[in-house]
């Protein structure tokens, strides 16, 4: 199943050229176009669902978080450590509503709880020097 408005969909069935890091029948990698760190690959199914939330079966989900050490290897992280993002809806800033894990490596990153989320933050008042009421 593809969504042929789906730019990730375009780019699964070949119709859009992309920088292939690993593929197979049910996934493909590629770098992002707009990479955060030195390395920033991500990784879809090849079918359509908008996010980890879609009903995905466990066998894609599991081939999906396999495929990652995979390219951990191919890109040369596996040792020094990497990190994984999903992003799921509006609210967690997904940009392309089919399903992708984002792996992000070569370089030290931040831990999420030493970043300032805003206002939404449990801990936004402590963040911010305000007290909460």
């Amino acid at each position: 199943m593809h969504d042929e408005n789906c730019i990730f969909c375009k780019i699964a069935k070949g119709e859009i050229p992309t920088s292939v890091v690993y593929e197979d029948d049910k996934v493909i990698a590629f770098d992002d176009m707009e990479p955060l760190m030195p390395v920033h690959t991500l990784i879809i199914p090849k079918d359509h669902y908008s996010d980890v939330a879609d009903n995905v079966p466990e066998d894609v989900l599991g081939h999906l978080f396999a495929t990652v050490q995979k390219v951990a290897d191919i890109k040369g992280i596996h040792e020094d450590g990497f990190r994984l993002l999903v992003n799921t809806g509006e609210n967690a800033s997904q940009s392309v509503r089919h399903l992708h894990v984002h792996v992000l490596g070569g370089g030290l990153m931040p831990r999420p709880n030493d970043q300032d989320w805003g206002t939404s933050a449990t801990n936004a008042a402590e963040i911010h020097g305000s007290s909460a009421e």
